[in-house]
């Protein structure tokens, strides 16, 4: 089976979503008409602490995704991890819209398929529905921790048609290139 989805992990802020960042402006730089769709995950900083997440499509399009500094009535019946504030609404409204498929797709971008994600019951579905889809899947996931995967994530990793590149600091630049160049390799198969 040829793969499909190509899983970048790592610790956090060794750089996934840079990574995916950089090969998505490359595959658009060297094909315009390429059509991408998806999002994603920014850190949300202040000064030199981070303070949330926000979710970014492809496209553009801007929303909270969670915020240790939302303190209103309504921020706090929402989902926790760790001292964020996971706002389902809004992530919804704007990832899951990325994640339906149209027959001039080309790429998926998945940043990330972790634990705020996830909270989100129809998230992982639709996910699901990409990985049975043919069109290739570029998509970030966490690394274990304590040995145990988020359950979500487990089925991506062990799905037949997943490639997975683990990131470390030594390895970024190499990857970005292996990274492209399976992309690339996705693209001219279709």
């Amino acid at each position: 089976m040829a793969t499909k989805c190509i899983l970048i992990s790592g610790p956090p802020g060794i750089g996934k979503t840079t990574l995916v960042s950089r090969v998505v402006d490359n595959l658009r730089a060297s094909n315009p008409n390429l059509k991408v769709q998806g999002f994603l995950t920014r850190e949300i900083r202040q000064g030199n602490q981070r303070v949330g997440f926000e979710v970014v499509t492809i496209g553009g399009q801007r929303a909270p995704l969670a915020s240790i500094n939302n303190s209103s009535l309504q921020s706090s019946r929402w989902p926790t991890v760790g001292r964020y504030h996971v706002d389902v609404s809004s992530f919804e409204r704007i990832a899951l819209p990325e994640l339906q498929i149209h027959e001039d797709t080309d790429l998926f971008v998945i940043d990330e398929v972790g634990k705020m994600e996830l909270f989100s019951t129809s998230f992982l579905p639709a996910v699901l529905r990409l990985l049975n889809s043919n069109i290739p899947i570029l998509a970030t996931v966490p690394v274990p921790k304590h040995g145990r995967d988020i359950p979500g994530v487990e089925r991506l990793r062990n799905h037949p048609g997943a490639t997975m590149y683990l990131l470390n600091p030594n390895n970024r630049d190499e990857c970005r290139e292996q990274v492209y160049s399976h992309v690339l390799d996705l693209l001219s198969k279709d």
